[in-house]
């Protein structure tokens, strides 16, 4: 049986109170005629329909804007207005675009990846990194990482993927259920087993090289349970990263920090972007170890000056400047895995 719509229902008696004052002959005392012609509502079927059409786009429309509280704008890091369909994977990142309302900057992803450097969408202005930086946005490099590259950082100390994925693990249990970025993610080794792992809500594998961001994504679409898992692929400067202050979980950074420009500013960044109680993991090769004898350490600074090795002391001492906490590390020969906390 079809039901009026509200508007179109008789009012209430109760609208209408009686006044006594009011006689019969008033001018003001409404009068009421019978007919006896039936009574006939109308609504036209055209009307309606149109009606249901416009509020059902606009419910699309509200369901593909969201400002975002993730995704920020490298330039001045006000959330990004996100337009298009929600979710934190790679078919909705790629099907979406990204704006920044107070620097008027679009971003999208014409890639496999979403483009959040600062110099995204410029065509005259080129910039030069370092040699080392330069080194993994080679497309050889990118192809060769998970294919013989990594495997020969065991003869360096590092205990290998399976086991340092472990390790990162049970530092990474106070983030459990939040979101996780891997930072200078390379080919991706350690994003998809995160992923895979199904323990946060959200992975986002972030690296500056455009070349291994495509090699990640052609692992995944080797393996359909990543691409139905939540995970998203941005390009990004490690000191510039486009997230909100206190967005984000966890952080994790395996055998990155040698390659950084500069580590201080790299983790300064992390420590802005994490929550209170977010946690993160980093490893890298050590310039020298408590252990190593004095003698040898002033060799091993002279062959070792093309990266930014670092010693057990100076990373503990520029995760608390960065006003990180609890700092704990494992340390076998020249591998180093730590781990420090936001307040």
């Amino acid at each position: 049986m079809a039901i009026a719509p509200p508007y179109l229902r008789p009012l209430h008696k109760s609208l209408f109170p009686k006044y006594p004052s009011l006689s019969h002959d008033s001018p003001f005392r409404p009068s009421l005629h019978f007919s006896s012609r039936p009574f006939r509502l109308t609504v036209r079927a055209s009307s309606a329909v149109a009606l249901e059409q416009d509020l059902r786009t606009q419910a699309t429309q509200q369901n593909q804007t969201v400002e975002t509280e993730l995704f920020s704008c490298p330039v001045c890091y006000e959330p990004l207005i996100r337009k298009g369909p929600p979710g934190l994977n790679l078919d909705a990142i790629y099907r979406s675009g990204f704006k920044c309302k107070k620097c008027n900057k679009s971003y999208s992803s014409k890639d496999v990846f979403l483009d959040l450097t600062v110099t995204t969408g410029l065509r005259n202005y080129t910039e030069v990194k370092p040699v080392r930086t330069e080194l993994f946005r080679s497309p050889l490099v990118s192809f060769l990482y998970e294919r013989g590259w990594r495997q020969n950082f065991n003869l360096s100390g590092f205990p290998g993927a399976d086991e340092e994925f472990r390790m990162a693990q049970e530092y990474f249990k106070p983030a459990e259920g939040g979101t996780l970025v891997d930072v200078s993610c390379g080919s991706g080794l350690f994003s998809r087993k995160f992923a895979k792992s199904g323990t946060y809500s959200g992975v986002i594998a972030l690296d500056f090289s455009e070349n291994m961001l495509r090699q990640c994504n052609d692992f995944i679409e080797q393996d359909a349970s990543l691409l139905a898992s939540n995970i998203a692929l941005v390009r990004a400067d490690v000191s510039r990263l486009p997230f909100s202050s206190g967005s984000i979980d966890a952080v994790h950074a395996g055998a990155a920090l040698h390659c950084w420009p500069s580590p201080s500013n790299a983790i300064a960044e992390i420590s802005r972007i994490l929550r209170s109680g977010g946690v993160f993991v980093g490893s890298t090769f050590l310039r020298y170890t408590s252990s190593t004898p004095w003698i040898i350490r002033p060799f091993r600074e002279r062959v070792m000056q093309s990266y930014n090795y670092l010693t057990e002391e100076e990373i503990e001492e520029v995760c608390t400047n960065s006003g990180l906490t609890n700092f704990s590390k494992k340390v076998q020969r020249s591998f180093i895995m730590f781990s420090a906390q936001k307040p």
